[in-house]
């Protein structure tokens, strides 16, 4: 066996005899870049205390990993079209493998946020190699079988991650979080010489660097806008990335409408089945990432689960993620995909209905349901989605397709985590406020509550322990007046940490309604939208040529 194929897969006369073992190194390689954002929601408490994290030093532990990594995927996809996707595949999991080994080492919020960026420049890399590489590995009868794996991967790393954290954080501190990628990008890595063909595009024309650079900019900028204006604020910082987007955008489309070799032809977006499918995929990752967001949180802080306990609760959705992308490889083909899309974008919006019942007394039963259904939604609508987005693209341009696909998923990911956390964040404020209206309660105290359950929590705790130490006073004192002053004061004491703690349960469980409320709306809107572009029939599997006639068409129309 040869360690090195030599052969690219274009030129093979035959399908690539060890596809599926090149399909498995692929997932491996998607696995741990989806990972890398589930498996930190379940480590950030821990990292939080250990490096003394403030809110805005957390959200961009989160985010720095987002902004590059959206940023830089098309131009990256391009350039792995030209010169090597399996070398971009490599390369992204060298550099995600050294981001890893820097988090490990890191010790301030500085070097954590530094390290998450490289592995965001790496996961850049990763991303789009793998929906490229898929897609020329495998003949178009394959193809659509191929990606419901890919994608039934994604579904699994959404639920692995914090599963793995988890059982890490039991005898490990975070950092062991961002060490665990490594052996398993080296495992990748060498498989990928192993197993992965080469594969590149056919022809040779020059990249269109000016494009790919607009791109960047108008994509980080948007990116940026998406995490600093609400959790921060309105400021100059978030109008002036929202300018400078906007500008970014239209200076990207009128660019690429001139250049005779675009790095995105944005006249595809004409063409009904593309852009529904773009527009499935960014929605149905708002209401993904966004509910994932507050539901780890809830089972952690309310249902007070520690990070294995959460992650095995959330292993529901990863199940149900491979039956539906059963369910959509067998449907599909039959009925076409504006039903299973259809089908999977009202089942997502019917799990977040589900969650605008959880009160106060919800226990985790309450949430089997939505995990379930949100999990066969997930593998009914983007299979199919992400099999016609790949589609529209010559084998040329593969590389730009995953991009595509993926810059569609993480932005509507990012939109999810900040519009749906925004607004999680008002609505635990506004009813945190109300439940302790007229209280004894510090103000300070309040205040201090109100910015996260976390801190609700903590606050409650800290009365809590107030309250031990004023009994344990009571128990010393020699002077009975002292002694029961002291008393009194533990009774009240501890009467206000329950009065906290019950409150701030309650409030985040209002807020969490509240927000799938939203969440539903706007997925249930997306439903109709997505319906109403999407064509009635087409053929069960992608073709290229046919796009290609589709956006000709589009051009003279």
């Amino acid at each position: 066996m040869r360690l090195v194929m030599t052969e690219p897969v274009e030129r093979m006369e035959r399908p690539y005899a060890r596809r599926w073992w090149a399909l498995l190194v692929l997932c491996l390689s998607l696995l741990i870049i989806v990972m890398a954002n589930t498996a930190l929601t379940v480590a950030a408490p821990d990292m939080t205390k250990d490096l003394g994290l403030s809110s805005a030093d957390l959200q961009w532990v989160i985010d720095g990993y987002t902004v590059p990594y959206a940023a830089l995927m098309l131009l990256l996809g391009a350039i792995g079209d030209k010169y090597s996707r399996r070398g971009a595949l490599v390369l992204g999991l060298v550099v995600f493998g050294g981001g890893a080994v820097f988090g490990y080492l890191a010790d301030s919020a500085a070097t954590v946020i530094a390290a998450r960026a490289v592995m965001g420049v790496g996961a850049a890399l990763i991303m789009p190699a793998t929906l490229s590489l898929l897609a020329a590995t495998f003949p178009r009868a394959e193809r659509a079988k191929a990606i419901t794996l890919w994608t039934a991967t994604a579904g699994l790393a959404i639920a692995a991650g914090p599963v793995v954290a988890g059982a890490l954080l039991r005898d490990h501190g975070w950092s062991s979080t961002f060490l665990i990628n490594v052996p398993v990008a080296a495992v990748a890595l060498i498989a990928a010489f192993v197993l992965v063909p080469p594969s590149k595009a056919g022809h040779h024309d020059r990249i269109d660097y000016v494009g790919g650079v607009l791109s960047v900019i108008w994509t980080a900028a948007l990116v940026y806008m998406i995490i600093e204006g609400p959790h921060f604020g309105w400021g100059a910082k978030a109008i002036g990335a929202a300018v400078v987007a906007g500008v970014g955008l239209v200076a990207f489309v009128l660019w690429e409408l001139r250049h005779p070799r675009p790095i995105l032809d944005v006249r595809r977006f004409a063409a009904r089945r593309f852009a529904g499918s773009n527009l499935a995929v960014a929605l149905f990752f708002l209401a993904v990432f966004g509910a994932f967001y507050y539901l780890t949180q809830h089972l952690q802080f309310v249902l007070g689960y520690d990070a294995l306990q959460t992650g095995v609760r959330m292993l529901p959705l990863a199940g149900a993620v491979f039956v539906g992308s059963a369910l959509t490889a067998l449907l599909t083909p039959r009925v076409g995909m504006k039903w299973t899309v259809g089908a999977g974008m009202a089942g997502g919006t019917v799990a977040l209905a589900l969650l605008t019942r959880v009160d106060a007394g919800s226990t985790y039963g309450d949430f089997v349901a939505p995990l379930i259904i949100l999990g066969l939604a997930i593998g009914l609508a983007l299979s199919p989605c992400t099999d016609a987005i790949m589609g529209a693209f010559p084998e040329s341009e593969l590389g730009v397709g995953g991009a595509v696909n993926d810059t569609s998923l993480e932005l509507g990911g990012s939109l999810g985590i900040a519009i749906l956390g925004s607004l999680l964040a008002t609505s635990y404020s506004d009813h945190l406020s109300d439940a302790t209206k007229g209280s004894k309660l510090p103000a300070s105290a309040l205040d201090t509550a109100q910015d996260s359950v976390g801190a609700g929590y903590a606050v409650a705790q800290g009365i809590g322990e107030k309250a031990h130490q004023a009994a344990a006073q009571a128990q010393q004192a020699t002077d009975p007046q002292q002694a029961a002053q002291l008393k009194q004061q533990a009774g009240e004491l501890a009467s206000g940490a329950r009065q906290m703690a019950d409150a701030v349960g309650s409030a985040f469980s209002d807020a969490v309604a509240h927000t799938s409320l939203v969440g539903a709306v706007i997925l249930g809107v997306g439903t109709v939208l997505v319906a109403v572009l999407l064509p009635r029939r087409e053929a069960a599997t992608a073709q290229g040529e046919d796009a290609e006639k589709e956006l000709a068409d589009s051009r003279t129309a």
